[in-house]
C-alpha cells in the first residue's frame, strides 16, 4: 500500500483537462476531467479535491470516491463529477500499473477482443458529408456520427428538414452506418417530424433527440418512432440515469466516463443498463485517456455496443492556438493503439489504461494554455438556440 503523494491537472489543447495522480512509492496514473467549455470550473473542484486525498491510500479507489460524493453534502453536476472523474480513472491507472495488468482484468476480464468504433462527420453545421464520409471509410471506419441539423428554432421551417435525410442517404450510399445527433437542438415541434423522415433510411440511432430534462417528452417520443433512441452524455451519475431505465424511454445509454464519475461509476451505469436490455455506447469526443478508460469498461461490459473517438474531430481543429496542431493521439508514445481496422479497434494489452502519455510533451503544451470556449449560436431574432 502507498499514500497519494501529489495531484496535478494539466490544461492542454485543444480542448482537454488531464489529470496525474502519483503515489509516494513513484508510481503514477493519468485521468481526464475534461468538461467541454468549462475548464477553469473544473480547475476550480480539483482545487478541493486534490488537497483533500493527499495522504489517502492509492489503492482505495472506492473509498477515496465514496468520500468525495458523500462528504462533501452538495453532490452532483457536471462539474463536481467530471472533477472526480480525472482523479477516480488516475487511480484506476495507476493500480492497473502497480500490478502490471490492464484495468478490465480488475473489472472481471474481457468479454470481446475487438471494439467497434465510429468517428464524427460534418461538424457543427453539417454539410459535405459524402466527401468526409469515403474519407472516413478509407480510414477503416463502417460507422460515423453526424448532427442532424444545423442550429433550430423551437418550431422552424420543415423545409430545415429535407436537408438532414439528404446527407443521411448520402452518407448511407458510400455504404457506411450513421447514428444522428440531434444534439438537444432539436425540440419537441420538429423533433418528431425529423425522427418520421428518418424512418425509411435507417439510421443506426438518433442521439439526445430532446434534452435530457425533458425525461417525459421522450418518453413519450419513444413510443412514436422505431429508431433506437441514445442519451446520457449529460447524466452524471448513476441516480439520474435510473428515471430512464425505468421508464423504458431510450435503447442505448452513453455516460461519459469523464463526466459520469470516472471508471468506477461508469461500471456501476453499465450494469445498471444491462439489467433493463439498454446497450452501452461511451460518449467520448475528448481525449486520449477518456477514450482508454472507455475502452476498458467497454471491454469488460457484456451490453457494449459500440464506442466514440474524436480522431479528426471538427472540435480538434477550433482551438484558439495552436489551431489543427493537437489530435487524438498526439499527447500517445504509443498511438497506434487506437489504429482502426474495418471499423474496429483492438482490445489493449497494456497495463492501467494501456496507453503512454508524453509527460514532457503534456507540460509544455500545458504553458499558458487558453481554456476552450463552446460555440455560440443566436436565431435571426438574436435568441439563443442549442449549442
Amino acid at each position: 500500500m502507498a499514500k497519494i503523494k501529489s495531484i496535478e491537472y494539466f490544461r492542454v489543447l485543444p480542448r482537454w483537462l488531464f489529470v496525474k495522480v502519483t503515489s509516494e512509492d513513484g508510481l503514477f496514473g493519468w485521468g481526464e476531467s475534461t468538461l467541454e467549455g468549462h475548464t477553469e470550473a473544473i480547475e476550480g473542484s480539483l482545487n478541493e479535491l486534490c488537497k483533500r486525498f493527499i495522504g489517502y491510500e492509492a489503492d482505495d479507489i472506492e473509498h477515496i470516491w465514496q468520500v468525495a460524493w458523500r462528504l462533501g453534502f452538495y453532490r452532483g453536476g457536471a462539474v463536481f463529477m467530471s472533477a472526480i472523474s480525472g482523479i477516480d480513472i488516475a487511480l484506476w491507472d495507476l493500480k492497473g500499473r502497480k500490478l502490471g495488468v490492464p484495468i478490465y482484468s480488475l473489472l472481471g476480464g474481457k468479454l470481446r477482443d475487438k471494439l467497434k468504433v465510429y468517428a464524427w462527420i460534418g461538424g457543427d453545421r453539417p454539410r459535405d458529408v459524402s466527401e468526409q464520409a469515403k474519407a472516413r471509410k478509407a480510414q477503416g471506419f463502417t460507422v460515423i456520427k453526424m448532427n442532424a441539423t444545423e442550429d433550430l428554432g423551437w418550431l422552424d421551417s420543415p423545409s430545415a428538414l429535407q436537408s438532414s435525410v439528404d446527407r443521411l442517404a448520402a452518407v448511407k450510399a458510400e455504404g457506411l452506418d450513421a447514428g444522428l445527433d440531434f444534439h438537444g437542438r432539436v425540440h419537441k415541434p420538429m423533433a418528431k417530424q425529423l425522427a418520421k423522415l428518418l424512418e425509411p433510411h435507417q439510421p443506426l440511432f438518433i442521439e439526445e433527440p430532446l434534452l435530457s430534462e425533458h425525461p417525459e417528452a421522450i418518453k413519450h417520443f419513444s413510443q412514436q418512432t422505431t429508431i433506437p433512441i441514445a442519451l446520457g452524455e449529460r447524466l452524471y451519475n448513476r441516480w439520474e440515469v435510473k428515471p430512464f431505465l425505468e421508464s423504458s424511454s431510450i435503447d442505448i445509454l452513453q455516460p461519459d466516463v469523464s463526466h459520469c464519475g470516472g471508471i468506477s461509476e461508469i461500471r456501476r451505469i453499465a450494469a445498471m443498463c444491462e439489467a433493463y436490455d439498454v446497450g452501452l455506447a461511451p460518449h467520448c469526443p475528448l481525449g486520449p485517456i477518456a477514450l482508454a478508460a472507455s475502452i476498458q469498461v467497454a471491454v469488460a461490459s457484456p451490453n457494449f455496443v459500440i464506442q466514440e473517438m474524436s480522431l479528426g474531430i471538427h472540435y480538434n481543429k477550433m482551438t484558439p492556438q495552436g489551431a489543427g496542431t493537437y489530435d487524438l493521439c498526439s499527447y500517445l508514445k504509443n498511438p497506434s493503439i487506437f489504429d482502426v481496422d474495418k471499423g474496429y479497434v483492438k482490445t489493449p494489452k497494456g497495463a492501467g489504461l494501456g496507453i503512454d502519455i508524453d509527460e514532457d510533451m503534456v507540460r509544455e503544451a500545458s504553458k499558458d494554455c487558453t481554456a476552450w470556449r463552446c460555440l455560440e449560436f443566436f436565431g435571426p431574432c438574436g435568441e439563443v438556440r442549442e449549442w
